[in-house]
């Protein structure tokens, strides 16, 4: 069985890999077969410059996405069959005998060796290839003190998680998997409590909108549709990138909409309006609600199988850990979560449908309560200021995309009117 199950491994691992790179190639492909022509839906909106730039830019994202693929790849066979967690659990064996605390410092140790293997690749996303094309405005300064937060705040609220779901399944029995989804469940829902008051401050500064007669507009929309937030937020995101954007976050009393200020500069109040309608429409149809329902339920089964695998000696030997003679937690949940990836990334489409069909409710919710015109002058206009393509390889869009491609997008926005 470990035999069959390395060879299982490797050989999901090795079509992973040449699938991505295979739709990487398709997308290039197909952006720059259509790069001189912008598709006729949107000729009299956007230019030919602007339609070849976002060729460009996608193409060159696509491209800096390669040594990702790799990467990601060989670290893990590095890790795996190559014994890279069995050398990294023996040595922090040498320091800690408790079997809960020797976990943790496998589990934080092994991602953060892989995160900063990621680092250069961030970097050059960031200051190459954004700033080749006008979107950067991070300093190195900023890059790093961000990775430092971010490190803070995974080690400040991951660590007492990790802690708690190796207690439990170390010390609940058979049915420990049924006590770490629930922990975890309320983990993810006082995350999404505390977001948006305590986490986001961390990374952006936000100020209340004060446009009187913007806000005056949006506060008219949100009580026609029924929504109250604590607030109406703009935040700072032009000081890391010129993308824009508009959302809103947090749970229960802590909900808030929040607008980039790159998106109120490049849009008329009217399109806000529109925008702001279109993600009115995700809590109108109960989007998040579904979707926290759906990871929760995809979570259970997960914890189920990972409940199945911790007691099976050829997950462990089949992943090259040899250094473990009887089931250890941490390496099974570590194990679990580094190749579960690689056996789901065949559902990606499954995962984007589902994000489209949220994306049309909303589209559909907008054109009804403020306009589908506004709309797509909008969309239109984010298309244009964040470079992206009309024109995405089918496929490629299928897996990856959570919206709809615009071709497509407006035309179901037309219908509407």
């Amino acid at each position: 069985m470990m035999q069959s199950f390395t060879l299982i491994f490797i050989t999901v691992l090795l079509l992973t890999v040449s699938i991505q790179v295979w739709l990487s190639s398709r997308h290039i492909r197909h952006v720059r077969a259509h790069q001189n022509r912008v598709p006729e839906e949107f000729a009299s909106k956007i230019s030919l410059t602007d339609h070849r730039k976002a060729a460009d830019y996608t193409c060159a994202k696509t491209r800096a996405g390669y040594p990702g693929i790799f990467l990601h790849a060989g670290i893990l066979l590095i890790l795996t069959l190559g014994g890279g967690l069995d050398a990294i659990s023996h040595y922090w064996s040498e320091w800690f005998n408790d079997p809960i605390i020797h976990g943790m410092a496998l589990i934080m140790s092994t991602f953060l060796i892989m995160s900063l293997v990621e680092i250069p690749l961030s970097y050059y996303r960031v200051f190459v290839i954004e700033e080749r094309f006008g979107f950067n405005k991070m300093t190195p300064a900023m890059f790093f003190a961000d990775l430092i937060k971010q490190g803070l705040l995974m080690a400040l609220l991951g660590a007492p998680l990790l802690f708690t779901i190796l207690w439990l399944m170390e010390k609940t029995g058979e049915f420990w998997w049924l006590y770490a989804w629930a922990g975890w469940m309320a983990f993810n829902l006082f995350l999404l409590a505390i977001f948006p008051s305590w986490i986001a401050p961390l990374f952006n500064r936000f100020t209340p909108l004060e446009d009187e007669t913007l806000k005056t507009r949006i506060e008219q929309l949100m009580k026609k549709c029924g929504f109250k937030s604590s607030g109406l937020f703009v935040m700072d995101g032009s000081r890391r990138s010129k993308h824009g954007n508009a959302y809103f976050t947090g749970f229960g009393k802590t909900k808030r909409i929040v607008f980039f200020d790159t998106l109120l500069s490049s849009l008329e109040p009217r399109e806000i309006e529109a925008v702001l309608a279109h993600e009115l429409g995700h809590f109108k149809h109960h989007h998040v609600i579904k979707r926290i329902a759906l990871s929760f339920i995809l979570s259970l089964a997960f914890f189920w199988l990972l409940g199945y695998l911790m007691n099976q000696p050829w997950f462990y030997e089949g992943l090259g850990v040899t250094g473990t003679s009887v089931p250890a937690p941490a390496m099974a949940l570590l194990l679990f979560f580094l190749v579960m990836p690689v056996f789901t990334f065949l559902f990606h489409p499954v995962s984007s449908i589902y994000s489209r069909k949220h994306e049309f409710e909303a589209d559909a919710y907008a054109a009804k309560n403020a306009s589908a015109d506004n709309l797509i002058s909008a969309l239109v206009k984010l298309y244009q200021d964040n470079a992206a393509t009309l024109t995405p390889d089918p496929l490629h869009s299928t897996f990856y995309d959570s919206h709809p491609p615009a071709s497509i997008r407006v035309a179901h926005l037309q219908n509407q009117l």
